[in-house]
């Protein structure tokens, strides 16, 4: 047994050196590979680098497309500003040679107790390669190879050469490449006249320029800051005085107008989506001289941008032109701070046909005239409320749909489930958060919300007959030699009937032609919604949509402001003006249409007004009591109307007063009656509706009534109803009847 235990020790033991060998050969071919890999110049320093981007006629989008474009010198760089990099990023930068192996081997220990390689223990000098050389990719391998080149370029450059490279490349958020222009963007400053306060804020974005954003998380992005003014002063770069002064300051922005714009340029949408598709920042796309040719169309784009224009919007906004049969953005622009296609916000009433209407439509739960009780309403302890507390009783779901009348819009979100419809929206592409479980969905409230594109992207699947599929702005790339090295395949999936699809755009035509977007109605070819999102507790608004569609393309609109100030604007207004003015100024005839699918039946009008039920009308009924609605073949009404087949009995009360009879009934406006008095018409009563009481004189102590009533229009079907009345009117006035 020991002998046995023995020769397993020393087997291990050889295991153990032969992998250890394994991994220091692996290591070693690593980094001595590494080594050779040439320090380019270019790469390390580029002053100004361009992405060429174009248009669908392959010509170049006259957009800023330039990275990098105000390279700084490191002598016009505050000290304070070099401080702050240096105390949060890498304080012993001026004494190491590239490598700080103490926060290495802490980074090491930490990575194993996590099991993930989330600590990188980087050193300034490292991520000037990892940004420059190597992809962002977290592993052992882009590891090795990063502290094989931080080694080769503290050995070619002077300390300050490094820092200025490295403070010109680094990537601070919203498209800034390099201080600079992170000053310019943030501060409409040059980074020479910025104030320790900004210094700080600045060095502190780098770590994760979307989590410490001023403009979309100003509270991470200020205890950050405070974090960096701490270490400056523990470092002792700064006095007590001045770390107080920093630390009670406000965030000090001052986004520069100009750089707003380029943000939400066209060209810069395309540049986000091509880094997803290739997997490099933008940086590294200008370096490698990647070209973009995307969907853009020079005259819906000028089109869009003129539409703005013509409102004289002050708020934040973006507008998006998908093409729907190419799948492709052939027009954008937005106003903001930040980014406009990554802002989450409240849909409104324009995610009503995507939730609520489609699937309702599409599990046969409603057809668009199915009457729906519009009145004070609580389900499952949620009270919605319509604008102005006004209810309307029964309603059609088009009607409904084409005015924006919230109540009905839940009571059909109950039938449907808010699971199935959330499915149905989750196939066109909008998203949710697990806490999205209430009716408020249907009327737009979300946890977060979604963004313009997703929602304008999923309108276009009611124009492609019921399939969605995702919308972009990069068609192709190519390398710098022309190369193909990405093409986009538009694929879509069917994610509801075409029948169904159908419904719902002549349901939105109506919201054209007399609904909340009646500013449309010149057009005749347009399905449109509006969406308006007010401010709790306020007559204010926040957010403000319209989306709508041709059976060529489709048009999203949003205004508001990221940072939550007030707007004036409505849905049926200003974002409404906006499309009105793009398609008058776009040649667009594409008309809707019908599939074979749909189909035409004439109902019984007098059911639907007086019982509010979906009955075909019969061949004998007059056209005056019917009306024409178009029905999904695959959910028609199975019941038809037994009207003007026979006359259906009605109950009539009676009463002697003051020695004259008084008969009451429900008077229906289709039916004549006719009374009678010993065999003689004593009055006649037509076209009538609704809770009715006839007078007629008594003349005798005992009077027979007979009422004969019938359809106007067809007098020959008919009923008889006989009522006796018994006058006992003495001084007390007693009177009797009996029917």
């Amino acid at each position: 047994m020991k002998k046995f235990i023995k020769w397993s020790l020393i087997i291990t033991f050889f295991v153990v050196l032969i992998a250890l060998v394994a991994v220091g050969l692996y290591i070693t071919n690593i980094y001595v590979n590494a080594q050779s890999i040439p320090l380019s110049e270019e790469k390390l320093s580029s002053q100004s680098l361009t992405i060429e981007v174009f248009d669908s006629q392959n010509k170049p989008i006259k957009e800023d497309n330039e990275i990098n474009k105000n390279y700084v010198k490191i002598s016009l760089i505050p000290q304070h500003s070099i401080d702050a990099f240096l105390s949060i990023e890498d304080k012993n930068f001026y004494s190491h040679k590239g490598i700080n192996y103490k926060r290495i081997a802490k980074a090491f220990l930490s990575n194993i107790k996590s099991r993930k390689l989330k600590e990188g223990a980087s050193t300034i000098t490292q991520q000037l390669v990892k940004n420059t050389l190597l992809s962002s990719d977290k592993t052992i391998e882009r590891k090795i190879k990063e502290i094989a080149l931080a080694r080769k370029i503290e050995n070619k450059y002077s300390k300050d050469e490094i820092l200025e490279k490295y403070l010109n490349i680094i990537y601070f958020g919203n498209n800034c490449y390099g201080i600079e222009n992170a000053s310019k963007y943030y501060f409409s400053k040059d980074v020479k006249d910025i104030s320790i306060a900004q210094s700080a804020l600045l060095a502190g974005i780098i770590k994760s320029p979307a989590k410490y954003s001023p403009l979309k998380n100003s509270e991470n992005c200020l205890k950050r800051r405070n974090l960096v003014l701490s270490e400056m002063y523990k470092d002792g770069k700064i006095t007590s005085e001045q770390y107080t002064l920093a630390k009670n300051s406000d965030l000090e922005l001052n986004v520069a107008t100009q750089a707003k714009n380029k943000l939400n340029s066209y060209s810069q949408a395309s540049i986000d989506e091509a880094e997803e598709i290739l997997h490099l920042p933008a940086r590294q796309i200008a370096l490698k001289g990647y070209k973009i040719y995307t969907y853009q169309d020079s005259e819906k784009q000028t089109a869009l941008n003129n539409a703005f224009l013509s409102q004289n919007l002050t708020s934040d906004y973006g507008g998006i032109v998908i093409d729907n049969e190419k799948l492709g953005i052939t027009a954008y622009l937005g106003k903001s701070n930040y980014k406009v296609l990554e802002a989450l916000r409240q849909p409104g009433s324009t995610i009503k046909p995507i939730l609520v209407y489609a699937p309702a439509l599409d599990k046969d739960i409603i057809y668009p005239c199915t009457q729906i009780l519009d009145e004070k309403t609580v389900i499952a302890q949620y009270s919605p409320k319509n604008v102005g507390g006004v209810y309307h009783g029964y309603v059609s779901a088009s009607d409904a749909l084409a005015k924006s009348i919230n109540i009905p819009a839940v009571k059909i979100l109950s039938y449907v489930g808010i699971e199935n419809a959330k499915d149905y929206a989750e196939s066109m592409g909008i998203e949710f958060d697990n806490m999205d479980d209430s009716y408020a969905l249907a009327l737009g409230g979300m946890t977060y919300g979604v963004n313009l594109k997703q929602l304008t992207n999923a309108y276009a699947t009611f124009a492609n007959n019921g399939e969605y599929g995702e919308a972009h702005f990069v068609s192709f790339i190519t390398d710098k030699n022309g190369k193909l090295v990405y093409v986009n395949h538009p694929q879509g999936e069917k994610v509801m009937r075409e029948d169904s699809a159908y419904l719902l755009t002549d349901m939105l035509t109506k919201c054209v032609k007399n609904g909340t977007a009646r500013k449309l109605n010149e057009f005749d070819n347009i399905a449109s919604k509006t969406g308006t999102v007010g401010k709790s507790g306020s007559s204010q608004n926040l957010d403000a949509w319209n989306v709508s569609y041709t059976k060529a393309q489709t048009v999203g609109v949003w205004t508001g402001n990221l940072d939550n100030t007030p707007i004036d604007y409505a849905g049926g207004n200003q974002p409404t003006n906006v499309v009105k003015s793009y398609f008058e100024n776009v040649k667009d005839t594409s008309q809707f249409v019908r599939p074979s699918s749909i189909v035409e039946r004439a109902i019984d009008s007098t059911e639907l007004n007086e019982n509010h039920r979906i009955v075909l009308a019969n061949d004998f009924m007059p056209q005056k009591y019917t009306q024409t609605e178009i029905f999904s073949a695959f959910n028609l009404p199975d019941e038809v109307s037994n009207k003007f087949m026979q006359v259906q009995k009605q109950e009539f009360k009676g009463k002697t007063v003051n020695n004259n009879i008084q008969i009451s009934f429900n008077a229906k406006e289709y039916v004549t009656y006719d009374f009678l008095i010993d065999g003689k018409k004593v009055k006649s009563i037509s076209g009538k509706i609704g809770a009715l009481d006839i007078t007629l004189p008594l003349s005798k102590r005992k009077e027979n009534v007979t009422v004969v009533y019938y359809y106007s229009q067809a007098p020959e079907i008919k009923q008889r109803e006989e009522i006796s009345f018994l006058n006992t009117y003495f001084g007390e006035h007693k009177d009797k009847w009996y029917i």
